[in-house]
């Protein structure tokens, strides 16, 4: 079983993609800042992180540059999730994200479907993101 990472400091947003993982058959870890997520990536050793951008206690684009500056995640893709304009997707790819979700009102209206697709994909392609 693949384990995601969701580092997410809305509890909503994170429930509501937690439930969905959960029932598409992945194991799910959640931490709600950044330095939580830097922790709980190191323990758990996920598959995939799917990380907010604005998390409290470390940004996630800093948290972003710790997982890519360290060897232990090499192969590991991150998913960046963020409210931000699609504008910063080119931006946060140079900056090692393998891809972007847009997060908006409408993104988990009728669960997390778009954003499994997109989580499989990278899966199924390999890309961590790393140039």
């Amino acid at each position: 079983m693949k384990t995601i990472l969701v580092v997410e400091d809305s509890r909503m947003i994170r429930t509501t993609i937690e439930k969905d993982l959960t029932r598409a058959g992945y194991s799910v870890t959640t931490a709600m800042d950044g330095e939580d997520g830097l922790r709980s990536a190191r323990e758990c050793r996920p598959d995939l992180i799917l990380l907010d951008m604005l998390l409290p206690k470390m940004t996630g684009l800093d948290l972003l540059a710790a997982i890519r500056a360290d060897k232990f995640f090499n192969d590991v893709p991150v998913v960046v999730l963020t409210g931000l304009s699609k504008g910063n997707a080119d931006r946060l790819k140079r900056s090692g994200a393998a891809a972007f979700f847009e997060k908006s009102d409408k993104s988990f209206q009728e669960g997390s479907r778009e954003l499994i697709r997109l989580i499989e994909n990278v899966m199924k392609n390999g890309s961590n993101g790393k140039k």
